[in-house]
């Protein structure tokens, strides 16, 4: 059973997300879609029905500044994805914990699940808070300095940065606001290694050997980074051979890769073993 919710973010911009709720579930997984995605891309939806197939609520919800608008599909708020941060994802992903809670979530049940930039707003958000007791991240970044000396100075010089929608075709820009961001918050805030060291969390790393948009080695950075905590936890490191950093979903997701479905059922069932406990 799917209910769409809308409610407000960071900066008061709309965030608006679906509940797959299950009758009598306490608890359940929110769900953190990457750059340039929302929650109706390709694989969530699949996500959050196999949750719910193992008695566990969902939540996938678009960010406030992920660009897509009220249609829940198409990038029509360019302003808001130009202005986007880390820090106001992790501001809207607490606005989605706490509607968690007033949908009769209870107090520390929540299951987290990112991919890619979303793997580490998740990451930020679990390394602080109690309510998390499981994460899955599936090809998150391990340091949100991304940028090359020529963007850099290319970003400083005009004010913005473009990207490309490949899906689309759109040609978004990027406010300088995210370039200072990634400069001054992760030297002395938004070190997503520092975060992992501080995840207590059971934790589910998963990563592509052929991404090309994520090193394999990002995974095995915040593996090594976990272990460094003095929580005595060690996260599960699980990479895919051969699977790419979308590992083969498409949108729309006519058809569900065998790969794709068993990485989905694996990930489910994480999160009940861990969550059926609460």
């Amino acid at each position: 059973m799917r209910e769409e919710f809308e409610i407000f973010g960071a900066n008061g911009r709309p965030v608006r997300g679906d509940l797959y709720r299950v009758e009598a579930a306490t608890n359940g997984v929110v769900i953190c879609h990457g750059f340039k995605g929302f929650a109706r891309w390709g694989a969530w939806p699949v996500l959050a029905a196999a949750l719910n197939e193992r008695g566990l609520n969902a939540i996938a919800f678009d960010f406030s500044g992920s660009g897509v608008g009220a249609d829940r599909e198409n990038f029509t708020e360019l302003a808001d994805f130009a202005a986007n941060t880390y820090r106001r994802e992790i501001e809207d992903l607490d606005a989605v914990v706490k509607h968690a809670t007033i949908q009769g979530w209870t107090s520390r049940d929540c299951g987290l699940f990112g991919h890619s930039r979303g793997g580490a707003t998740a990451i930020f958000y679990a390394s602080d808070s109690d309510r998390i007791c499981c994460l899955t991240t599936w090809a998150s970044i391990a340091t949100i300095e991304r940028w090359s000396e020529d963007q850099i100075r290319d970003w400083h010089q005009r004010g913005y940065i473009e990207v490309v929608n490949s899906r689309t075709g759109q040609v978004l820009r990027i406010e300088r606001s995210a370039l200072e961001e990634c400069v001054r918050e992760s030297r002395y805030g938004l070190d997503v290694e520092r975060a992992a060291e501080r995840v207590r969390a059971q934790w589910l790393i998963v990563h592509g050997s052929a991404d090309d948009v994520v090193p394999v080695a990002d995974a095995h950075c915040l593996a090594e980074a976990n272990s460094r905590g003095d929580h005595g936890m060690v996260a599960d490191v699980r990479i895919v051979e051969g699977a790419n950093h979308i590992f083969g979903a498409t949108h729309p997701l006519a058809t569900i890769p065998d790969e794709l479905e068993q990485l989905i059922a694996v990930t489910a069932d994480f999160f009940r073993d861990h969550l059926q406990r609460f």
